[in-house]
């Protein structure tokens, strides 16, 4: 068995390209991929067949036709009745219809015209009872509405605003609790009113509540992993809890291995890709459900306040620690000019006297660099290797910085630098990101000799 799609909704105008995944529903691993592209360099024809039939998608059943091969089928399912029932399977629907009823909770999500719209309606209004005006933009559209389907809060601008993180104050009292989808409905941002919450912050949340709230993990988590960039936020719940963890290079294809080995349930990528062992892929609408659950299970015994998103962030810094954290992503670096930087990185580590000479000399406020390297990772259950996946400099207080080159076509190399500061101390867990984290951005940025390198002053974009 396979799957077959295009896959292009957040990647550039000139990238098209098919996803292939295997009969467990996961994305095909390199020993796979690679074996293709080797059959690729020996193509010298390809047939097209013009006179196939036309099949009519719209409506569910069987069609049969004859062709020079033989006879053979297409059958139409309804994915989104098959959906929903495994989401009933998962989820209490009714403690989330009563949540979504209350006077004192309000709902909206957005779909940015992808094709999470198709199902939105179908779950959020005709199963949970939520109002048909809490959807925006849940008519999927081939060109997304002119939008770029990228569910965070530089694209997802109409829910942003609604939800009180504009620029400006926004027409009402913004909702309670708020989500995007991208445009394949497998990446979703979860938002509170005026609060945002980050992709780190919100697979941690969902694994610590996940066995209070959510009846498919009553039996408790088998393990829990995050891509190596995403913040240790589930790291430290995962170690309260007392569970399996895995750090693994970034690709969702390394969670389906540890979930097929039964060693993983909940998993996470800073990329606001959020899943579990339900499926082999991030899925969107599940990350939602699973926080409307946090949020029915937290407000079950509340008559007066309403347990809010952000009640339920603040409660987790203040049992775990908050990890401060963002993302610089510098887009179309001259290729040579990105490898460059790379490799100045990697000659620092074999000094790490001289690396915190120069974060000293940026910033006095940040501790000692113990350790750095280049993230290599082997797999747990097939034993591949999977080398130079981002280079890391480690701290003391169990800061990070990490750096990641991808592309380099002939658009330019995108370098992504990932900043992130733990904090124990509950009177300091309320500070402003961009406050918290200046110190630790401006070693950052001497370290890798970024503008030197790049000639860029600033990032193209800030997450």
């Amino acid at each position: 068995m396979m799957g077959l799609g295009n896959h292009w909704t957040h990647c550039g105008s000139n990238d098209f390209g098919i996803k292939y995944n295997m009969e467990n529903g996961g994305p095909a691993p390199e020993g796979i991929t690679n074996k293709i592209y080797e059959y690729t360099t020996t193509i010298k024809e390809y047939l097209i067949a013009p006179d196939l039939p036309n099949v009519d998608i719209s409506t569910v059943g069987v069609s049969n036709f004859t062709g020079p091969e033989g006879p053979f089928d297409v059958e139409v399912f309804d994915s989104a009745s098959d959906y929903i029932k495994l989401m009933k399977s998962i989820f209490d629907f009714e403690s989330i219809r009563k949540l979504l009823s209350s006077p004192k909770f309000t709902f909206c999500y957005d779909a940015l015209h992808g094709v999470a719209g198709a199902y939105a309606k179908r779950i959020f209004v005709d199963e949970l009872g939520a109002q048909e005006s809490s959807l925006l933009n849940c008519v999927p559209k081939e060109d997304f509405g002119g939008g770029h389907p990228d569910p965070n809060l530089t694209y997802a601008k109409e829910l942003v605003a609604r939800m009180g993180l504009g620029k400006s104050e926004p027409q009402g009292e913004p909702p309670e609790f708020g989500a995007a989808a991208d445009g394949d409905a497998d990446r979703n941002m979860i938002l509170g009113k005026r609060f945002f919450v980050t992709p780190s912050d919100s697979v941690a949340i969902i694994a610590a509540n996940a066995v209070q709230a959510i009846p498919y993990f009553s039996a408790g988590l088998k393990g829990v992993a995050r891509s190596m960039p995403t913040s240790a936020a589930l790291d430290v719940v995962a170690k309260h809890l007392n569970l399996k963890f895995f750090e693994v290079p970034t690709g969702w294809k390394f969670f389906g291995n540890l979930m097929d080995a039964g060693l993983c349930s909940v998993c996470g990528e800073e990329s606001f890709g959020t899943g579990s062992d339900h499926i082999r892929e991030k899925d969107g609408i599940w990350a939602v459900l699973a926080w409307l659950s946090i949020l029915a299970y937290k407000n079950k015994d509340n008559q007066d306040k309403l347990v809010t998103v952000e009640d339920i962030v603040r409660q987790h810094w203040a049992t775990y620690g908050r990890h401060y954290y963002t993302r610089y992503d510098y887009e179309n670096v001259d290729a040579g000019a990105a490898k460059e930087l790379m490799a100045h990185l990697v000659k620092l580590q074999s000094s790490l006297s001289e690396v915190n000479k120069i974060v000293k000399g940026a910033s006095s406020d940040v501790s000692n660099v113990v350790h750095g390297d280049e993230f290599e990772y082997k797999d747990s259950v097939d034993g591949s290797v999977s080398s130079h996946q981002g280079i890391r400099y480690l701290f003391e207080d169990g800061s990070r910085l990490i750096f990641r080159l991808s592309g380099t076509g002939s658009e330019g190399a995108t370098i992504r630098l990932y900043i992130e500061q733990y904090e124990k101390d509950p009177s300091k867990i309320g500070r402003l990101s961009h406050e918290a984290l200046a110190p630790l951005v401006a070693a950052a940025l001497k370290l890798s000799k970024m503008e030197e390198f790049t000639g860029r002053s600033a990032p193209t974009v800030i997450t």
